[in-house]
């Protein structure tokens, strides 16, 4: 113990008090996790304030063989920034300087604590676009979005993270800074270090600043919300779309019409676009750089030919930015509803395009036969294969008996996945919530590279200990 507090008091004099966080009241944010399924401790939260700090905190972390959990805006899923008692939670929010925009190389230097939020409007104050976008855009950080390589919204036609990254600055286990903050956009000379610390949840480094892509800005964005008659069919309109559009769609995600009526049971201020009641909706996006191209009358046009061909039952068109704001709202509100009527038990899981319409077929036909009264609530990027399929707890049960069965539900829901090619965690990482599927369904071959990676680089395992490994 008492060497622990003599390391805990090198680190406080490291980042001084504007870094330092002990006090229980003081810790409690950043120890609540988002979801309550882990509880979370620390013998403090340390804040550097710049990559100097960061090396020296993990410099005597590493000599004193004490964990180092990273932590971002907090909002992960999978209890990745969950610390034990003798562990510091690193959290980097006071690292949230814009460094560099460069619109001749179309790319922004950003720290590690910068919200998304800001990168996007640094982005848009340049003409540009920054296009990663999820529903906790307000909150969650650069670093952190790095480590759990997010996805959101635009993933169809932008990548996710990893593909919207050109070069990283990360701190290694032993305090050595790697200056990875390439802008090239080639660079063969040898292993692309760079896709090591993507999602790795801060398990070989801490990823400290980025050299992000931009984009140009949209000038022309269409924006429809329909009923469309099943997944099927909806995967047939996104082609069609595609086609028709050269690849223009940004956005294309389906909701089931329970999602909608825990929004509009739950959330204020929110009503249905459409006349039409239906099993299934689609949030379509279709938007592009250049001059008035005439998408708006493309999109008018294959929607109208979708209607009258009995594929959709009611469609409209965004006419105003509130309009599209009210559409985006709708579906972001989803996990709030969820909470707001009852427990949940979720899956972040993709598959092939091909096989969404028969993945939402044989789950649904798989979970409400084990309990018929289990409210099925599948929405998500169908676009690039993304689905969230949620099951809320049944109006007659208790939440913390529902949420018991955790395990039998992802057995069934997750070994469907896998059967169809798929995969169990599509964006929201592996943390803690995820390791016995890592060890049920990953490549053997796959693990033991993994291991291997972990050894060499942390062979003290002081990075986030107990995340994303199965042992």
């Amino acid at each position: 113990m008492a060497e622990l507090n003599a390391a805990l008091a090198k680190l406080r004099k490291t980042v001084g008090p504007k870094g330092w966080l002990d006090s229980p009241d003081a810790m409690r944010p950043y120890l609540e996790e988002r979801r309550g399924l882990f509880e979370s401790q620390a013998a403090a939260v340390v804040c550097p304030a710049n990559t100097d700090e960061v090396a020296a905190v993990v410099k005597i972390c590493h000599q004193s063989g004490i964990g180092i959990v990273p932590q971002g805006g907090n909002t992960g899923l999978c209890g990745g920034a969950v610390a034990a008692d003798r562990q510091i939670l690193l959290n980097l929010r006071r690292m949230d300087r814009i460094r560099a925009v460069d619109t001749a190389n179309d790319t922004i230097t950003v720290e590690a604590g910068c919200l998304l939020a800001e990168v996007q409007r640094a982005a848009e104050q340049a003409n540009r676009l920054f296009p990663l976008s999820i529903a906790a855009e307000g909150s969650c950080q650069i670093g952190g979005n790095l480590a759990t390589n997010a996805g959101g919204h635009n993933v169809l036609r932008y990548g996710n993270m990893r593909d919207l990254t050109l070069g990283v600055e990360v701190v290694l286990p032993d305090g050595r800074i790697w200056n990875g903050l390439s802008a090239l956009r080639k660079d063969n000379t040898g292993y692309d270090l760079r896709h090591l610390f993507i999602g790795s949840e801060g398990t070989l480094g801490v990823i400290t600043a980025a050299v992000l892509k931009l984009f140009p800005a949209l000038r022309q964005r269409v924006t429809a919300f329909a009923a469309v008659s099943a997944p099927a069919t909806a995967m047939r309109l996104l082609e069609t779309l595609q086609r028709a559009t050269g690849q223009s769609v940004t956005s294309f995600e389906l909701i089931c019409r329970r999602a909608l009526d825990f929004v509009f049971s739950t959330i204020p201020q929110t009503r249905d676009p459409l006349d039409t009641p239906s099993s299934w909706y689609l949030l379509i996006e279709v938007g592009t750089s250049g001059d008035d191209s005439g998408l708006e009358a493309i999109v008018e046009n294959i929607l109208a030919d979708a209607l009258e061909a009995g594929d959709l039952a009611d469609a409209v068109l965004a006419t105003s930015d509130s309009q599209r704001a009210d559409f985006w709202r709708l579906r972001d509100s989803i996990p709030e509803a969820q909470r707001k009527v009852g427990a949940s038990i979720k899956h972040d899981v993709s598959v092939p395009l091909s096989q969404v319409p028969t993945f939402l077929e044989r789950a649904t036909a798989a979970v409400t036969a084990v309990d018929s009264r289990v409210r099925v609530c599948p929405f998500g990027h169908v676009g690039d294969g993304n689905i969230h399929f949620n099951l809320s707890q049944p109006v007659d049960m208790d939440g913390q008996a529902f949420i018991q069965a955790w395990a039998d539900y992802n057995r069934i829901v997750h070994d469907i996945v896998h059967e169809l090619g798929g995969s169990v965690s599509a964006e929201h990482g592996i943390g803690q919530l995820k390791i016995a599927e890592m060890a049920r369904y990953k490549d053997p071959v796959a693990l033991a590279l993994m291991h291997a990676i972990k050894r060499a680089l942390d062979p003290d395992r002081i990075m986030n200990p107990g995340k994303i490994l199965p042992d």
